[in-house]
């Protein structure tokens, strides 16, 4: 008799993770909040470069509407709605929305 251990390579399933659905901030574009107030926001909220900033206002300001990035569901809403609760803090209609990104 052989000491001949048989080892079975051990499977284990792994879960399947579903990716978190990931929602778009929108930046909607009003005749009335200031152009460096948004700027300004963009910056904070946000945390892009002054550039990146102008060019989304910009893009709002021109087409209505402009992406400003995308994040999971919660992420999303709470900058959305932090940076809308800035403009109104200061007399703004500045608005940003989520969407599901396709």
């Amino acid at each position: 008799m052989t000491d001949d251990i048989i080892t079975r390579p051990r499977t284990r399933a792994k879960p399947k993770v579903e990716r978190p659905k990931l929602y778009k901030v929108i930046l909607l574009n009003d005749d009335y909040t200031p152009r460096e107030f948004v700027v300004r926001v963009l910056k904070a909220e946000f945390r892009v470069s002054e550039d990146q900033a102008h060019r989304i206002m910009i893009t709002a300001h021109r087409r209505g509407v402009c992406v400003v990035a995308v994040f999971t569901r919660d992420v999303a809403e709470t900058k959305a709605t932090r940076a809308t609760d800035a403009g109104k803090a200061a007399g703004y209609p500045l608005t940003f929305t989520t969407e599901p990104e396709e």
